[in-house]
């Protein structure tokens, strides 16, 4: 049987009519001829949505009762024995009721393409679930209804269901797509303008990165390898060198030109040991990238060339930035083109930047030590001086011969085997010194054309320009071997300050010396495990268990490192690989102190916390305890002289003292339980309007004090009903003692995305936005000298108890001054999909 095909409308926010554009997708289906059924659909009450529902079939829903509330959700069954050609499934991130067949609606989806059926849903960019970190940035609301992207990617098509921001709001306020009631908060929080922009270009981007996936296969089933610049895309090379930010910046510039364009980063490590590339530069770089909106790639491969190229390729990239090289006018000579003149060459239709910087035209590095002073390349060009030159040289002295130019031509093949030493080093030098020496002797000295010499001191002169060219190109070798040693040095040098750094860093400086160490030694994979065999740090390829170095990392620990030349370390990287376990070792003890640090501020907080209980037992318990004291010695004192009058007031003190001592007690043992973690919270469905009517009772608030605006729809919230009234009455005194005579504080609720609101709203003198944060601090009287109103717990108590309630308590700038307190809460029909409400 075919797979259903799943086409998705995509949504940058509710409301911008994704529902109705799918009904009305039904609507022309079924006029064409194509059975269509509606399997779900929510219209949330939008007239026009509803009235679109007319006259298509809709399978009825299934009612589902779970933990005392009944919902409806999609009857699964029944539209599978329907067997519809086309399904109308809304919103297919939804979570089902606990008791459905499945736990998610993407999943009934599927099993509807399974059957054959094709379905056409609706999705806001939100419950995308890679973006979900990225949606609670922007909007500051987490979501817990999530699709997997490559549910939403399998689809064929994908639809942009688009409206400009401004044109929501205005459908928003015109209660066309909350009640009225819901839109004052709506527009307030997640409907605001800004949010709105963001999640439109995150669901354009979204959108416009699966188009770009969709491209990519293609051109990869097509083996098409040339580039379709589609969209700008700029590669920026980085050696890990200090013009790495210069060219960062200028590929920026180059990507903001246009829209939509990437920029991308890439690092070519190879596979020729120590590395050059400073890695602290490397992590400064890669944050730069990553500030600018840009992704950073590093790629192996000993042509770095080839790599960078092939690297753009792979991307389709339209541009490629490379640094002007850093090597001298004589190392270029010497070494031929550099970097940036081969990948011109071989880039085809990429275009290449060529950057200058403060380093091009510096200093430029040798191979390793190991293995010769000079490379095979430069050996190879030494032997190809000496076949060159030797005869060029010859051709030129024996056109200008004359009997007193002998001393002119042995110094002249004397000079030839100096270059050729320094180009090729060693052998190619002795090579050059023979050949020349035979040469002197067949077309320089007579017999003139032989290989004999009738003069013996000839003979001794030759000996000794072949011993000279000889000791010539041996210091010249050895020269260059000090030059390589040197440079190695500094090498070694720059990553022991390296890995000194990562270990006086502190953060992060475990994985940081781990990637260091695979880098500095030429491996594929590093990794440093713990003795009971977790890994604490990795980096490059996975370690192979059949061939790796294990080097002992105190007691706890063990580097694992895997690589081509694992067991190939000469004695000086042995010497430096100690000196990187030496420095791990030392970053995990410090690691172990931070923690034990971070385990006594804990110790301090807690101790801060009981001294301030202390301090406030002393002090403010003080007064109705003596108060009580005092009445109660009063009455025993004068016995039956007292007359009613006074007994009574006398009472009524002792009364109050005792009253407010226990309400003190209470809130101190309330927020050491909540510092202790030991709050106990019991979540059931309660009546939201409820709960504030019995905190204004009370409070014994009048019609006068109070102004209410309860929306009945909302149902009731997930939340302890003597915690959430304790919190009320907590935020409307607090509310009501600094409101203007005569101003009511207003208490309104709504709801949004499964969460509900209580706003408590006074015109007092507000608090400024820097200090929100202050007034959930325990033992404070934020702008308040009034002693005997209690501890200043009110509202750390509130804020403790909304927190275990699963809830939010946020204090906002009342518009026209004054702060509203938001009291965010869940609602129980949304925990109760998630499963969350306790039994």
């Amino acid at each position: 049987m075919k797979r259903g095909r799943l086409r998705v409308l995509l949504g940058a926010a509710p409301g911008v009519g994704k529902t109705y554009e799918m009904l009305e997708e039904g609507r022309r289906l079924q006029d064409a001829g194509v059975d269509v059924v509606v399997a779900i659909v929510e219209t949330h009450g939008r007239a026009a949505t509803a009235a679109m529902t007319a006259g298509l079939p809709i399978v009825p829903r299934r009612r589902l009762e779970h933990r005392g509330v009944t919902l409806d959700e999609m009857d699964l069954e029944a539209v599978l024995a329907r067997a519809p050609r086309v399904a109308l499934v809304d919103e297919l991130a939804h979570t089902n009721v606990g008791g459905s067949r499945n736990e998610k609606r993407w999943q009934d989806v599927e099993e509807l393409r399974d059957a054959g059926i094709d379905v056409i849903t609706t999705v806001n960019v939100q419950h995308i679930e890679s973006l979900g970190d990225v949606v609670e940035q922007i909007t500051g609301v987490a979501q817990r209804e999530t699709v997997p992207d490559a549910v939403v990617r399998s689809a064929d098509p994908i639809e942009l269901v688009d409206l400009a921001p401004p044109s929501l709001r205005d459908r928003l306020a015109a209660g066309l797509v909350y009640p009225a009631e819901r839109i004052d908060a709506a527009l307030s929080n997640y409907f605001r303008l800004g949010n709105l922009t963001a999640l439109r270009e995150l669901a354009l981007l979204w959108l416009a990165d699966e188009v770009d996936s969709a491209l990519q296969d293609y051109r990869a089933e097509h083996g098409i390898r040339g580039t379709w610049q589609a969209r700008e895309r700029v590669v920026v090379a980085l050696t890990g060198g200090p013009e790495g930010e210069t060219l960062i910046r200028r590929g920026a510039r180059i990507v903001d030109r246009s829209a939509g364009g990437e920029l991308l980063a890439v690092h070519v490590s190879g596979q020729d040991g120590l590395r050059t590339a400073d890695p602290a530069a490397l992590a400064a770089q890669r944050a730069l990238v990553e500030s600018l909106g840009g992704s950073y790639h590093q790629v192996v491969g000993d042509d770095i060339p080839a790599a960078l190229v092939e690297f753009a390729r792979s991307v389709n990239a339209s541009q490629l930035v490379v640094g002007v090289s850093r090597r001298g006018r004589l190392a270029a000579a010497l070494s031929g083109p550099g970097i940036g003149a081969t990948v011109i060459r071989e880039s085809g239709d990429i275009d290449v930047h060529v950057v200058t910087h403060a380093a091009a035209g510096g200093r430029f590095t040798l191979p390793r030590v190991a293995g010769g002073a000079l490379s095979v390349r430069r050996r190879i060009l030494g032997f190809v001086v000496a076949l060159t030159g030797g005869p060029l040289l010859t051709w030129l002295l024996v056109a200008l011969r004359s009997p007193e130019s002998i001393t002119s031509d042995v110094l002249a093949y004397q000079l030839l085997v100096v270059v050729v030493a320094l180009v090729g080093g060693l052998w190619p030098a002795v090579f050059a010194a023979v050949m020349s020496g035979v040469t002197l002797d067949f077309f320089f000295v007579a017999p003139l054309y032989t290989v004999t010499v009738s003069d013996p001191l000839h003979a001794w002169a030759l000996i000794l320009y072949v011993v000279i060219a000889l000791l010539v190109s041996v210091i010249v070798d050895r020269a260059a071997r000090g030059t390589r040693s040197a440079r190695r040095a500094a090498a070694e040098a720059e990553l022991l300050a390296a890995v000194a750094g990562s270990v006086l860093r502190g953060d992060g400086s475990i994985p940081a010396l781990v990637a260091r160490a695979r880098e500095a030694f030429g491996m594929s994979g590093a990794r440093l495990v713990a003795s009971d065999g977790t890994v604490i740090a990795a980096d490059g390829e996975p370690v192979r268990d059949d061939r790796h170095l294990r080097v002992d990392v105190g007691r706890e620990a063990v580097l694992e490192l895997h690589g081509s030349e694992s067991e190939q370390l000469d004695g000086s990287e042995r010497r430096l690989l100690d000196v990187v376990v030496a420095q791990l070792a030392a970053a995990l003890e410090q690691a172990d102190l931070q923690r034990a640090a971070s385990s006594a501020s804990v110790l301090a907080e807690t101790d801060r916390v009981r001294s301030a209980l202390l301090s406030a037992a002393s002090h403010d318990l003080r007064r109705p305890l003596a108060a009580a004291v005092a009445a109660l010695g009063g009455l025993r004192a004068a016995g039956p002289a007292l007359d009613d009058a006074d007994r009574d007031e006398l009472l009524a003190t002792a009364d109050e003292s005792l009253g407010t001592l226990t309400s003190l007690v209470t809130d101190l043992l309330d927020v050491s339980r909540i510092e202790a973690g030991a709050l106990a919270v019991a979540l059931r469905p309660v009546d939201t309007a409820d709960a504030v009517l019995a905190a204004v009772d009370e409070l014994g608030l009048g019609p006068a004090a109070v102004e209410l605006a309860l929306d009945e729809a909302i149902g009731p919230v997930l939340a302890d009903a003597v915690l959430l009234q304790r919190v009320l009455v907590n935020v409307l005194a607090n509310a009501h003692r600094h409101s203007p005579a005569g101003t009511p504080v207003r208490i309104s609720t709504s709801s949004l995305g499964g969460r509900a609101q209580v706003r408590v709203i006074d015109h007092g003198p507000g608090i400024p936005p820097e200090r929100h944060g202050d007034v959930f601090t325990p033992f404070q009287r934020l702008g308040d000298t009034d002693n005997t109103t209690g501890l200043g717990l009110g509202l750390a108590l509130s804020k403790g108890f909304t927190e275990g309630m699963r809830g939010q308590l946020v204090p906002e700038q009342t518009p026209g001054g004054g702060l509203t307190m938001v009291i965010e809460l869940p609602l129980a029909s949304a925990a109760a999909q998630n499963g969350r409400i306790e039994g």
